[in-house]
């Protein structure tokens, strides 16, 4: 059984590794102000970026689907890992030996599934790229050298190749330790009759990296003639392989993609190599299947969705590359970014364009030309006869629907109009009036509003500024929150400054009751600062604080509340200490004023009934409540 990691190395994992660093791996970040970074967030769609992250404070929060955490929790959530195989993966990052308790450590039984895979899968990349010198493997060499790529180019993109044996690489990873289980797992080896053999054999190998860099499946190219495979070979689905979220040097382009808001998709491996070469760094691959949803989630991410964003599909001019382009634009209103699609005039792929005519004609073949939509619509309007009227209604009817999923009016006006032109009605305005009622039937069916005007129903968070009226959170019971409300936007701002600035409102706040925070939501977390031993603990060390007011969370609802108040930012422009005693005195004021009205209340539906020395007391507590109420009035904090 794997032993427990030390809690003082899982501290130096979490201080070393900057939050900022990992999350940008996975998305683009921008200044989202107050310190902050913002993007799309990973783990739900949406348009505009919700998600934030504050480097400062190692935390992360989506303000759309309430998602939020340390770096630990970051990745444990995008990557599906377990605490200690995060740990674990973050502390090879960082460099850092983990200590392991009860059992000291074993790294053959104390590596976590997905780590193990990581680790097989690396160590089969290196075989296989020293294997490409092999005598054997000249056919592999003579492949790439066909195709323009020497070993410079074949070392930088870690291509490979398998020995043609049945158990080369198997037993290979068996001497490093690696067992059958998890070479099976890994599908790098299969189950043979006697035992497990090599999946690939004599090819030709792509080493298939996720997001973050780390080789995940291979992709392998046919060589011999007596190789009955299929021309490619892929990784079959493993528990760190989905085909349906990969992207063939994702890796090496995506900060690049980030950067000039640009992608380049191609078909296949020689492709990426090729355009890659020529200059063209933002290109990137499926891998054996079509360019879906997933895909588009990726992208999106690291092109953040911007008005300049621009995706250019290059395909074969054959009739399958035409298929291809026709899936992609399904999927086009997914994107915000411009869609555009380059296909050479001799129907050449990248890598037969530079071999043929030079870096320059790949750079030229990926400049935004021809829209993806108009392509489409070309597409569409050739099947049918245009010289009959038949034929000219028929195309319209399955192209306007086509033109009715344009995102903009404007836009759909404008390519209603060429819609127009393309299947040779002189009537522009009938086919402008047939799209936008086609549109209009989509909208009332329903269609797809999601994608239209962002998540139905999801708390929007205004420039960086919590919801202005969640729903109520599960867990807890009284009125939902309103930060139309002077008492809530208050004790919010209170707790932001309790969590972010500690330094500010200590010690009075640790004074602060529960029963001070009117909203249910802001008490549970009053409770949990409480039971991490108050905003005090914050002034030496301020992110070990806040994950122990996040430990103290009893539930997801409350733990996803405390990122939140830790990452947002405030309402005021100047915070200082000025600020601070305003929201101590306003929270402080709210709960006299409370206790006042109860306290009279009580006595005035007892009457006459109540006893004399209660009388008294009661009296005696409304007249100390209001001095103090006077006191804070008149002098504000000095008064707490």
């Amino acid at each position: 059984m794997a032993g427990r990691i030390n809690d003082d190395d899982v501290k130096a994992v979490r201080d070393a590794v900057p939050i900022d660093s990992v999350v940008s791996e996975y998305l683009q970040l921008r200044n989202a102000g107050g310190g902050n970074l913002k993007g799309l967030c990973p783990f739900h769609d949406e348009k505009s970026p919700s998600f934030q992250v504050s480097p400062g404070k190692g935390l992360f929060h989506c303000f759309g689907c309430q998602e939020g955490g340390d770096t630990i929790a970051f990745v444990m959530k995008i990557d599906h890992l377990s605490f200690s195989e995060t740990v674990e993966r973050l502390a090879a990052k960082a460099g850092i030996t983990l200590r392991y308790e009860e059992g000291g450590y074993n790294p053959s039984h104390q590596r976590g599934e997905r780590i193990r895979l990581i680790e097989a899968h690396q160590a089969a990349a290196e075989f296989y790229v020293r294997a490409l010198e092999s005598p054997e493997a000249e056919i592999g060499r003579t492949f790439l050298a066909e195709r323009g790529f020497d070993q410079d180019a074949a070392a930088h993109f870690r291509v490979g190749y398998s020995p043609a044996g049945w158990d080369h690489l198997t037993r290979y990873l068996r001497g490093k330790g690696f067992s059958d289980k998890e070479l099976i797992t890994s599908g790098l080896s299969q189950d043979g009759r006697r035992g497990p053999i090599d999946r690939f054999r004599g090819r030709l190998m792509w080493p298939i990296s996720d997001t973050a860099g780390e080789i995940v499946g291979f992709g392998a190219r046919k060589l011999r003639d007596d190789d009955n495979g299929p021309k490619y070979l892929n990784t079959p689905e493993t528990p760190i392989y989905k085909k349906s979220q990969m992207l063939y040097g994702i890796d090496l382009a995506k900060k690049d993609i980030a950067k000039a808001s640009r992608a380049v998709v191609v078909e296949g491996y020689t492709d990426v190599m090729a355009c890659h070469l020529a200059g063209v760094t933002t290109a990137i691959a499926t891998c054996g299947t079509a360019f879906g949803n997933d895909h588009i989630k990726i992208l999106r991410r690291l092109l953040m969705d911007n008005g300049s964003a621009r995706v250019i599909f290059t395909f074969d001019g054959d009739s399958a590359g035409q298929k291809a382009a026709l899936r992609a634009f399904e999927d086009d209103q997914k994107f915000a970014a411009e869609t555009y699609i380059a296909i050479a005039p001799d129907g050449m792929d990248p890598c037969d364009l530079r071999l043929a005519k030079g870096d320059d004609s790949v750079r030229d073949l990926v400049e935004p030309r021809t829209p993806l939509f108009e392509f489409a619509l070309r597409q569409i309007v050739g099947r049918y006869d245009l010289e009959t009227p038949a034929g000219r209604a028929a195309a319209l009817d399955e192209a306007a629907a086509v033109v009715a999923k344009i995102k903009t009016s404007s836009v759909q006006r404008e390519v209603a109009v060429q819609l127009a032109g393309l299947v040779g009605i002189l009537d522009q305005e009938f086919v402008v009036h047939r799209v936008a009622q086609l549109a209009r039937w989509a909208r009332d069916k329903g269609g797809d509003p999601g994608e239209r005007g962002g998540r139905r129903g999801a708390p929007q968070g205004p420039r960086g500024i919590g919801p202005q009226q969640p729903a109520p959170a599960p867990g807890f019971s009284g009125p939902a929150l309103n930060l139309r409300s002077p008492a809530h936007r208050t004790e919010r701002e209170l707790l932001k400054l309790a969590l972010q600035k500690p330094a500010l409102v200590s010690p009075a706040f640790d004074a602060y009751g529960v029963d001070e925070f009117t909203a249910p939501p802001y008490a549970a977390v009053r409770r949990c600062i409480e039971e991490a031993g108050g905003a005090e603990q914050g002034l030496a060390d301020n992110r070990e604080y806040l994950v122990a007011v996040m430990d103290a969370a009893p539930d997801n609802t409350v733990r996803s509340l405390v990122t939140e108040l830790a990452v947002e930012v405030f309402r005021g422009k100047t915070i200082d200490e000025t600020y601070a005693g305003m929201q101590l005195v306003h929270v402080r004021l709210r709960a006299v004023d409370r206790r006042i009205n109860d306290v009279q209340g009580s006595l005035a539906r007892l009457g006459s009934n109540v006893a004399p020395q209660d009388l008294a007391a009661a009296q005696n507590e409304v007249w100390v409540l209001q001095q103090y109420a006077q006191s804070l009035r008149a002098h504000g904090a000095a008064a707490l």
